[in-house]
């Protein structure tokens, strides 16, 4: 099966989905990665006194070990505004999103469920354009069958410390997807990747958030028990 994730900046899948990713990769399936922005906006940079150009430049050579990594199946980053996105015509990034997903043909589209976890605009936005993309081509595709929405459980939202963060409530996880000791192993040196964000995510304390257990909400789909896989009971 193939599968498109979708984020508006480097490290987002590393702080959320990467022992998923990893795991799928090991099982056979296609994964491909679709990140918006090259991060180069990040606060980070001034402590490099780097520029944003150059800090972007940075962060995607971060990128690309992640996708060795993770064995990515193939792997897109594009260089819209970073911290910008919610300034720019939510068109020009709707076409970005339908011709990559246009490119890859995915059975399932992955992004940020509609509070965006940490609730920063990028990933709003970012939320917003997916699905959007989403109904308009699978009025016209047949390929495309799942838009599933990455987040986190109220009960874990609460153990935030260096950040706020949304989760969503238990009626509303379509997917709960467990993965292996050797997938999170793989997300830990994913993170370790992003040299230039070291203190940021030893600081944040993501390694404990990541555990063997990853949820997901679907669009227009309602599973109850939820699913085991982000493939299971797929729309025909």
């Amino acid at each position: 099966m193939k599968v498109l994730y979708i984020f508006p900046h480097p490290d987002d899948e590393s702080f959320g989905v990467a022992h998923a990713m990893h795991n799928q990769r090991r099982n056979g399936h296609k994964v491909h990665l679709l990140t918006l922005t090259r991060g180069g906006a990040t606060k980070q940079r001034h402590k490099f006194e780097y520029s944003i150009d150059e800090m972007g430049e940075l962060r995607f050579k971060e990128m690309l070990d992640v996708a060795k990594v993770l064995d990515l199946s193939g792997m897109t980053v594009l260089d819209l505004p970073d911290s910008g996105l919610s300034e720019m015509d939510p068109r020009i990034i709707e076409r970005a999103v339908a011709n990559e997903i246009e490119h890859i043909q995915p059975a399932v589209v992955v992004t940020y469920a509609v509070h965006g976890i940490s609730g920063f605009h990028d990933h709003l936005v970012t939320y917003a354009v997916v699905k959007r993309a989403f109904v308009t081509l699978q009025e016209r595709v047949s390929y495309l069958k799942r838009l599933a929405l990455f987040t986190i459980t109220e009960d874990v939202a609460a153990k935030g410390a260096l950040f706020k963060l949304n989760g969503s409530k238990l009626e509303n996880i379509d997917c709960i997807f467990d993965v292996d000791d050797v997938d999170i192993a793989a997300a830990y040196k994913a993170l370790d990747c992003y040299v230039t964000f070291k203190e940021t995510i030893d600081k944040s304390g993501i390694r404990d958030f990541i555990g063997k257990r990853v949820v997901f909400e679907f669009y227009r789909e309602k599973f109850d028990p939820p699913v085991q896989s982000l493939f299971d009971r797929l729309h025909t």
